[in-house]
């Protein structure tokens, strides 16, 4: 003889199914999947800190969490595009960040190059990386950040190569956010248009600089001006 739970339980399982459903869809939602706003957690907070850092919204650290600072950039960007700013960011809001932000496709999603924003980040990064450095040396520097998009072993973007933690102190030291030197955009145009100087190298480091013993141990390809670049 099978017996029936008790109608108090079946109504607890009910709620803690539902808790559980919930949990996992937020935990596997996009940007743009919900409305984020003060208090918001999660991996597309993380995006949407991003996206407001690669058009100069800068949130401090991209952590995943809404604050008051991320909440203060959304208003902000909000005022300067003619939406309300209510520091709410929700589907009007995330449509035109990622509008500004997202790479270039054509109508059936093939794409066709790069948004102004990446490539202003990747030159940023340039220059925070490589001022002073010889030109080749610059180009060399957009190049390693190209051939990680291109590597299975790293993200498939140029921001998420960029802001990926850890991958180059200019965004953890916030000189990324200095502005570029002109000749690290032509830098970034040339290395966008196939120019490699440093040959395939997925890393590069200033020997005067580092003891770390996983970059040393890399195999080392070309030095160009005071960075060695390696595999």
């Amino acid at each position: 003889m099978s017996l029936s739970p008790h109608p108090t339980y079946k109504r607890i399982l009910i709620v803690m199914m539902t808790l559980m459903l919930c949990a996992s869809s937020l935990s596997n939602a996009a940007l743009g999947d919900r409305n984020l706003s003060r208090g918001s957690r999660g991996p597309e907070v993380a995006e949407l800190q991003k996206r407001l850092s690669m058009l100069g919204y800068v949130v401090g650290s991209i952590d995943g969490i809404y604050g008051r600072q991320t909440e203060a950039r959304v208003r902000l960007f909000q005022k300067e595009h003619g939406l309300s700013a209510d520091g709410i960011a929700g589907v009007r809001t995330i449509r035109e960040l990622k509008r500004l932000t997202g790479e270039s496709v054509t109508v059936g999603g093939t794409a066709i190059g790069y948004k102004n924003s990446d490539i202003n980040l990747l030159a940023r990064l340039v220059s925070a990386e490589a001022k002073g450095e010889p030109y080749r040396g610059q180009i060399a520097v957009a190049s390693v950040v190209l051939n990680r998009v291109q590597s299975s072993s790293f993200p498939n973007t140029i921001p998420d190569v960029i802001y990926q933690p850890g991958a180059f102190s200019p965004v953890a030291d916030g000189s990324i956010w200095n502005e570029p030197i002109p000749s690290a955009y032509n830098a970034v145009y040339e290395a966008l248009h196939g120019t490699d100087p440093a040959y395939g190298a997925l890393f590069f480091f200033n020997p005067a600089k580092t003891s770390n013993n996983y970059i040393w141990s890399r195999p080392q390809i070309i030095q160009i001006g005071k960075h060695i670049f390696c595999r």
